[in-house]
């Protein structure tokens, strides 16, 4: 046991418990981060604060919700949005983030896409990642049951039954999800518990993993250059920061990032308190009526594009349900399709930057039709942007190897 000495200070009688000089060092202001990026670097603390807004909202929101189905809807619609004090604006804020925290991955995600900021060491990293994305993804589709509205309702039937298409033991597995025969209070109660408790505490715990996977390889930058961080970060603390290519994450770096952090707030806020309706379906503000189907059933505009894959393939619903799978899956194999040794902006990589915007522009095609009804020339579009978000990381292997320093 190291020796205690009278402390100087706060701090100090701190540092000698539990070394926080130490633990400063480690994770702020010797953590060093390329200075070649730009604001889209900023993503994964936007996206921090917009989880701790829906953790702070919905921790609000859980002291006047009822997880019941005869008590649910207006315990949210009536208790919370009229009774409560500024009721209305904390569920507006929790809305809002949910809507919002989707548009901010897929930034993240397509920014680490384009700067090749999954390759060369960073695999891990990118798998985290995707990992948290399909936990948000979960606790969006838990959270969207809990108002139980018509939406709400049918919506969990539809993503339910989708557990039946699996070989021998699907009827089983989606009477073992809904807890019932069929979409009722147990279900609701189920999906309260996984939304309030079991997602929330994967979710700390992905972020954890997704920060240290930083640690060793470090953050990329926008030219895809490789950096000598030791010897880097030795220029810095020598006073060399000008000749150095590093910047300290804390205050430098972070600072920066708080910058751009204030100006989202402020759309954010803007959006609360103005243009909120885009997070409220206006279908979920009737109650839950499960012998009254609603015309055309959709999800969130965040999983219209794989929505649009299970239902693309019309001619078979088994193969719909495969490639809707492994739309879900093949972001995580994209380390390993890429078989290109180049780690450049994809602007710098022609192929490469054409299967990128052609991916992006189906996602978007994907998307729009979506929420459209499977109907006349909607359902072709649909057939065909499926089979082009397939065939796209089919070819990719193929696209990347030929690049200079693909594997041959």
């Amino acid at each position: 046991m190291a020796e205690i000495k009278k402390a100087n200070g706060l701090i100090d009688w701190l540092d000698q418990r539990i070394a926080i000089r130490t633990l400063t060092k480690v994770l702020m202001t010797e953590y060093w981060v390329p200075k070649n990026i730009n604001f889209l670097w900023a993503m994964g603390v936007v996206l921090l604060v917009l989880f701790t807004m829906l953790f702070v909202s919905g921790l609000f929101l859980l002291m006047y919700y009822k997880p019941d189905t005869n008590l649910a809807f207006n315990s949210v619609n009536y208790t919370i949005m009229t009774e409560v004090a500024y009721g209305w604006l904390w569920r507006n804020i929790h809305a809002v983030s949910a809507s919002m925290v989707f548009l901010i991955i897929y930034i993240h995600m397509f920014v680490g896409i384009y700067y090749g900021s999954y390759k060369k060491g960073r695999e891990i990293i990118w798998i985290s990642g995707m990992l948290l994305f399909v936990l948000f993804s979960a606790e969006a589709f838990s959270g969207y049951m809990l108002p139980w509205g018509q939406m709400s309702y049918w919506a969990a039937v539809v993503i339910t039954n989708l557990f039946g298409g699996i070989p021998f033991i699907g009827p089983d597995v989606v009477e073992w999800i809904r807890g019932d025969y069929s979409v009722a209070d147990a279900t609701l109660t189920r999906f309260f518990m996984l939304h309030v408790c079991l997602l929330p505490v994967l979710i700390l715990s992905v972020i954890a993993l997704h920060f240290y996977t930083l640690r060793v390889p470090h953050v990329n930058n926008e030219e895809g250059e490789h950096l000598d961080f030791e010897l880097e970060a030795k220029k810095y603390m020598e006073g060399q920061k000008k000749e150095s290519k590093v910047i300290p994450f804390w205050p430098a770096f972070l600072s920066k990032d708080i910058f751009v952090v204030f100006i989202f707030l402020t759309l954010f806020f803007f959006l609360v308190c103005y243009n909120y309706g885009f997070a409220l379906d206006p279908i979920n503000f009737d109650p839950a009526d499960n012998l009254k189907t609603p015309a055309h059933i959709y999800p969130e505009w965040y999983f219209l594009w794989s929505y649009e894959i299970l239902r693309g393939f019309f001619f078979s619903a088994d193969f719909g349900l495969a490639m809707f799978g492994l739309a879900n899956v093949i972001f995580f194999l994209l380390p390993f399709l890429d078989r290109s040794h180049v780690v450049d902006p994809a602007h710098k990589r022609p192929a490469f930057f054409i299967w990128f915007v052609l991916l992006l522009v189906d996602m978007i095609v994907l998307t729009i039709f979506g929420k459209l009804p499977p109907e006349g020339a909607n359902v072709w579009v649909g057939f065909g942007a499926s089979v082009i978000f397939i065939g796209l990381f089919i070819m990719l292997p193929l696209i990347t190897r030929c690049e200079k320093g693909g594997v041959k």
